[in-house]
């Protein structure tokens, strides 16, 4: 259910995706845990 909350975040903050961006890399790793 962790990993629900964490994909609801990212399309919440879609628009801040590139703000994101730099943290997006670190979560990518966790994105295929």
């Amino acid at each position: 259910m962790g990993n629900l909350k964490k994909k609801r975040r990212l399309k919440m903050s879609k628009h801040k995706r590139r703000k994101r961006l730099k943290s997006n890399r670190h979560k990518k790793r966790t994105w295929q845990r």
